[in-house]
């Protein structure tokens, strides 16, 4: 291995990352989060599965058609039709990559395919040579390759390599493994089966026992030259190797791997940032490289040894991942070109008019709150950055609470240029306001998840309140608001919530009423 080996990033977050429970995007989101994957670097964007559903070949294709800069792929089973739909989707991408797969265990050979091994290498032979048609850019997958007889997936992996395959991804599809028997995996295929050193030799780890990363660092060992994983390490079960682990890992142990990326290391926080803000899933605090307590020191000892130098308790600086060490105060009477500078700082460069909007509701939360931190810029902009059309805004609400009455809430809404209203009693105030906002737009709407958080300190703290509500039909739709008031928080959420809904059954279409 050499200090120039480059390892690719294959980013399935908008594919296996969605498939996870409460993931789930719309088209607006699926292309923000797109863009910031390009502008971070990675070099293959898995968009999703063509053939699943209409909207996510839509999805695909939007994808494929806008990044300029990435690969572009589209999950495929080994069926022509799957194939062809897939290629349909991501034929127009710069780069476009056809990923197709099929299971090379025995227990899922017998259980699930009902095939023997003669037929499903015939099958991984003949599905590849018909990508290849295509497009050069093929990928093979074997499913739970891992646990797969050693002979047979040596086979399989030569006859498709024959077949036109350039990359060949060996997955640890159940997060079995661990990271020497993955070492010595990687190590054996690929005496077995020559043929691999023509080509791009991919791992796919899951994280069922919290080894993924740790799997996937041993792939690179080993000469795995593609890594396949999702920001925040989202995904199935207990989710995939997190990728800003995995390029953080070669990148500070150089010396170890012998192997860096293409990612540009800085974006990496906003990327996190930005799946949170989409998905309203909050990252764990601890989380390594991204959490809010990745950087932060309360030991007294650590904190002696960081006034000293740095390097005594961080093996990497939060500027390398995105996180700025200076925390700039502003008030309500900065001016706009501060603003304008600090978000710049921040790394938003935004277009004159969402400045302006940005600036106006950074002025009014100046004034209801003495300190606008980092945090709470960052949460006034973020939360724009994919949001889809305003169909019901807040007007005004009125809160009749105490410990020995029922909740009252009056919610006023406007579509439009039409007022709504109605009233609700609930358990509490948060739940009567979220069931006078089910009556004014008419639908039986369930609250799945809720939770509130400071975003920054001080007894006048922004609130980022994030709902998850779910329809009749099984539906799942997040929404986030912020206030320094925690109830106008909450209802601001449940309105981007029910907004979302709304452009996924409507779209673009003002006229449409909900039914």
């Amino acid at each position: 291995m050499t200090g120039n080996d480059k390892v690719k990033i294959f980013d399935t977050t908008l594919r296996d990352g969605e498939q996870s429970p409460g993931m789930s995007m719309n088209l607006k989101e699926k292309i923000g989060m797109a863009k910031q994957l390009e502008k971070m670097g990675v070099d293959v964007i898995e968009a999703g599965f063509a053939i699943s559903s209409p909207g996510d070949f839509t999805s695909v294709k939007t994808i494929a058609e806008t990044i300029k800069n990435a690969s572009v792929a589209s999950l495929a089973r080994a069926s022509a039709g799957d194939i062809d739909t897939a290629w349909e989707a991501v034929k127009a991408a710069a780069d476009p990559r056809i990923h197709l797969f099929l299971a090379t265990s025995e227990l899922h050979l017998k259980y699930k395919l009902n095939l023997s091994e003669d037929e499903v290498y015939e099958m991984a032979v003949a599905m590849t040579k018909h990508a290849a048609k295509y497009t050069s850019n093929v990928e093979f997958s074997a499913e739970d390759a891992t646990r797969s007889d050693m002979d047979f997936l040596a086979r399989v992996v030569s006859g498709v390599i024959e077949a036109g395959a350039t990359t060949i991804n060996l997955p640890d599809t159940v997060g079995y493994s661990t990271p020497e028997e993955f070492y010595n995996f990687i190590t054996e295929i690929r005496k077995r089966a020559p043929k691999l050193e023509d080509v791009v030799i991919s791992c796919h780890n899951h994280n069922d026992l919290g080894l993924g990363v740790a799997n996937s660092l041993a792939g690179v060992l080993a000469g795995v030259r593609q890594v396949e994983c999702t920001v925040n390490g989202i995904g199935e079960r207990a989710g995939n190797a997190a990728m800003e682990e995995i390029v953080m890992a070669l990148q500070t142990r150089k010396d170890l791997y012998g192997a860096d990326t293409n990612v540009v290391t800085t974006e990496i926080m906003r990327s996190s940032s930005l799946l949170s803000q989409i998905t309203g899933v909050k990252v764990q605090p601890n989380k390594a490289i991204v959490g809010e307590n990745a950087f932060a020191h309360e030991s007294g000892i650590h904190q002696h040894g960081m006034l000293k130098n740095a390097e005594t308790y961080e093996i990497m600086t939060p500027a390398s991942v995105g996180v700025k060490d200076s925390n700039l105060v502003l008030g309500k009477h900065s001016g706009k070109h501060a603003f304008e500078d600090r978000l710049k700082i921040l790394g938003y460069e935004l277009s004159s008019d969402e400045l302006s909007e940005a600036f106006e509701k950074f002025k009014e939360l100046a004034d209801r709150k003495k300190h606008v931190y980092d945090k709470d810029l960052e949460a006034l902009v973020s939360k724009e950055a994919v949001q889809v059309p305003k169909t019901f805004t807040l007007g005004s609400f009125v809160i009749n609470s105490g410990n020995e009455i029922t909740a009252m809430a009056s919610v006023k809404m406007k579509k439009k240029d039409e007022e709504l209203e109605n009233v609700s009693g609930g358990d509490g105030p948060v739940d009567a306001a979220f069931k006078a906002i089910n009556k004014i737009v008419g639908r039986e709407l369930e609250l799945d998840d809720y939770s509130i958080n400071s975003v920054s300190e001080g007894e006048d703290a922004l609130g980022d309140a994030r709902v998850v509500i779910k329809t009749v039909a099984g539906k799942k739709y997040a929404g986030r608001g912020l206030s320094t008031d925690v109830i106008e928080a909450s209802i601001k959420s449940y309105i981007n919530a029910v907004n979302k809904l709304y452009y996924d059954e409507h779209g673009e279409n003002e006229e449409e009423t909900m039914r």
